[in-house]
Order: C-alpha cells, then structure tokens, then sequence
C-alpha cells in the first residue's frame, strides 16, 4: 500500500475552507477569483506577441453569472452554445464580437437570439447555411467548424474526430465558404476544435499549424479572407499529482513560429486569434468541499458523502480522477482505502474507488480538487436531488455567495400537481 501517493496543493487554504465550512452548510462549491483571474493573464501573455487575441470562456464550463463577469472585466469573451448561455453572456455585459455562439442541432431561435446580440455564429453544418438565413439571416460575419476527421486524433472525453458529430468535412468546408461568399457574406471565421483535456503542449501548436495552412488554401482558392482564426479550447489541466501542466507560454510561442511559417507568407490580413478554453481558466481555481456522513464496512469499506455525482459527475459519467484532501488530516498517513460515495440510487455514484486516504470518520470534511469546471454545471435532480450553494473567494478569508442552494420548493415548482 502506498501511504503517501502524492498530494496536491488546494486553491484555497486549507484554513478557510475548513471555517467556512463551519459556518454554512455542505456540500458546496468554491472558486478562488485571483486565482481564475491570473490565469487568464497568463493565457492573454502567451499570446501577446499577435497583437489581437482574445480568450472566449467556455461559459458551459462554468456557467455562473458573476464569473463570467468576473472574466469579462478582464477582457475575456463569452463562447456559448445555448439560448440560456447567450441570455447569461448578455446580462453580463457581453455581447457583439465578444461572443461566439456555436452550438449543433440548433433551434432557430437560438440562431435568431445570436443575430440579434451580434455574436459571431460558428456553422456546425453544411445544412445550416440555409437554416440561418431563413431564420435569421445571414450575418457579416460568419464562422464555420471544421472536423478534419482521421487527420486529427481526438482523446477520450471528445472522441474520435471521424466519429464525431460536430463540424464540417473539409470538402463541406470548401463548398460552405463558396455558397456564404457568393450570398453576400464578405468576413469570415474559421473554427476548429478536437480534442478536450488535452496535456501534450504540441497538440495545440500543431492543431494551430492545421488551421493556418487550411485557412490560406481556402482563401487562396476562394478569393476571401479570414478575420477569426478559433483553435478551439480542451487544453487540459493537471488533475492528478503527477501530472504537469500544459506550458502555456510554449505554447503561445510555437504558435507564433506556426503562424510566421504558415500565415504570415500569404500576405493576407491579420486576423484575429482566438480560444474557448474553460477547463483551464477555472477547473483548477474550485472545488467541491463535503462531510462525510458514513463509513460502511462490507466487502469494501464506504466513505459515504453529504454530495452525490449530482454534484460532480465527472468520476461517474468518464471515470475520472479528482484528487482529495481530508481537510485537517493531510498530515497524516494515507493508510485506508474507501470507496467514496454518494447516496444516489445508483452504483456508479462514486466520487473515487480503492482511494488511499487518512482514517475517516462521519464528520470529516473532504474537498474534491478541480471541479471549478464542469463540476455543478453538469448537474442534475434525479432522486430530487437539489443543486447546492455556490462561493466565490474574493479576498482571503472573504467569500461572496453566488448561487444559493436549491429547495424542495424549487425543485416542485415547476410540477402540475393533480386536482384533489
């Protein structure tokens, strides 16, 4: 048994998560602002050298309204691909060129909501063309995503880019920009995204290289030019001990050779260079903090948790791994192995399986590491369960609630109850 499998620092010291759990209920989520903040200058550095970059946060990672107010009082963009997410983009201020709406199997409405903030709409489908301009028009501006199929590998979480369903094939992509330009549409975007949690730096560089090279073979051919260059998000963080995260200042400069190599030559304007990332920008800056209730002692022994996989169903839906700390019991020896569990009906509600950790006992206070990003926002009522609080860190020790926790009321409030 390994006694010490490697800890992880929390984003939030381990002092305050332990009083604030003492003064409001568990479980919850917390995010630390500063530290979602610099990241974003850091990403916003890596890329200075273009002159015109723009982070567009997956709002889908994180959709809470005072982070994505947060990120766009630091310049960052919204990336949206729901009616919801557009609505939440514009109350937060966000609106025109400043968000990108890309979404697959979309309503009308939504194209039509889009229009009207003048987003830059991001095509997922040959078929689309017509649907838009019947719905709403063709913009100035479009954009179209690109799956460049067995050209690309994808990893787990997306898939496999030829088994996929988002995007154009590169012949639609040809024929796509030919039927826009000869519509009228005169500026034009180029998007790809296919891979998510992705840890090799080199993965980014070369899907940048991917998209320069087939964006000056499309103008070249078609006679237009490319204001946005998007390459997409999915660059992944380190959610194990021994992983290490992606380089993003080498990042940035071996996309700049790309683009001086690739680009540049073809004497076409600048364009704009852009990511989504979500996962990056606050995965790493929340977690989810919860009591343990009960250990049980049968063919395993169980942790069992105040919070279940509706409220962070990573583990259950990918088996993926979420570090944990024992707040108040880092120091000792990691000398047990439960399962840790939630009270769902479901055998697969396990935040971890065969986990090392301390001695537990009913009471203890664990926090699930990275789950600032797709953590609550994947969240769900079945067996009714109720979306909990939600904090954000904005100074040490000071914490601003910003989702407060769901009631019976509302979870029945929108049932038609059957007349006596």
């Amino acid at each position: 048994m390994n006694l010490n499998p490697g800890t992880k620092p929390l984003p939030i010291p381990e002092e305050e998560l332990l009083d604030l759990a003492g003064r409001v209920p568990t479980p919850f989520h917390v995010y630390d602002a500063e530290g979602i903040a610099s990241c974003l200058r850091r990403l916003e550095a890596a890329f200075a050298w273009h002159g015109d970059f723009r982070e567009f946060f997956a709002v889908k990672a994180t959709p809470i309204p005072a982070i994505v107010s947060l990120l766009a009082k630091n310049g960052a963009g919204a990336d949206c691909s729901s009616l919801a997410e557009l609505v939440m983009a514009e109350r937060c201020g966000l609106t025109g060129d400043r968000v990108i709406f890309t979404s697959n199997d979309t309503p009308a409405e939504e194209f039509a909501k889009a229009r009207a903030m003048g987003a830059v709409i991001n095509l997922d489908d040959l078929s689309h063309i017509d649907f838009l301009e019947k719905s709403a028009g063709l913009p100035d501006l479009v954009c179209c995503r690109f799956n460049p199929g067995p050209l690309k590998q994808g990893n787990a979480i997306i898939g496999k880019p030829e088994e996929a369903k988002y995007g154009f094939t590169r012949d639609q992509l040809f024929e796509g920009y030919r039927i826009l330009r000869d519509r009228g549409v005169r500026r034009f975007g180029l998007h790809t995204m296919v891979a998510s949690n992705e840890l090799n730096p080199q993965y980014f560089i070369e899907t940048a290289t991917m998209v320069f090279t087939l964006a000056t073979e499309i103008a070249k051919i078609l006679g237009i030019s490319f204001e946005l260059l998007n390459f997409g998000g999915g660059i992944g963080i380190p959610y194990r001990p021994g992983d290490t995260a992606v380089d993003l200042e080498a990042v940035g400069r071996g996309i700049a050779e790309s683009y001086r190599a690739n680009y540049a030559p073809a004497g076409l304007p600048r364009p704009r260079l852009a990511l989504e990332c979500g996962r990056l920008i606050t995965g790493p800056y929340g977690c989810l903090v919860s009591r343990v209730l009960h250990i049980k002692h049968t063919y395993r022994d169980y942790a069992g948790m105040d919070a279940c996989m509706a409220n962070l169903m990573r583990p259950a839906l990918y088996g993926a791994y979420h570090h944990i700390s024992v707040l108040g019991k880092e120091d000792r020896p990691r000398d047990h192995i439960y399962d840790v569990t939630g009270s769902l009906c479901e055998n697969n509600d396990k935040f971890a399986i065969g986990r090392v950790l301390p001695e537990l006992v009913p009471g203890d206070i664990l926090a699930f590491h990275d789950a600032g990003a797709h953590g609550s926002a994947m969240g769900f009522q079945y067996n009714g369960k109720l979306r909990c609080a939600e904090y954000l860190r904005t100074a040490p020790g000071q914490f601003s609630l910003i989702r407060r926790a769901e009631t019976l009321d509302d979870y029945f409030s929108t049932l038609v109850w059957p007349t006596p």
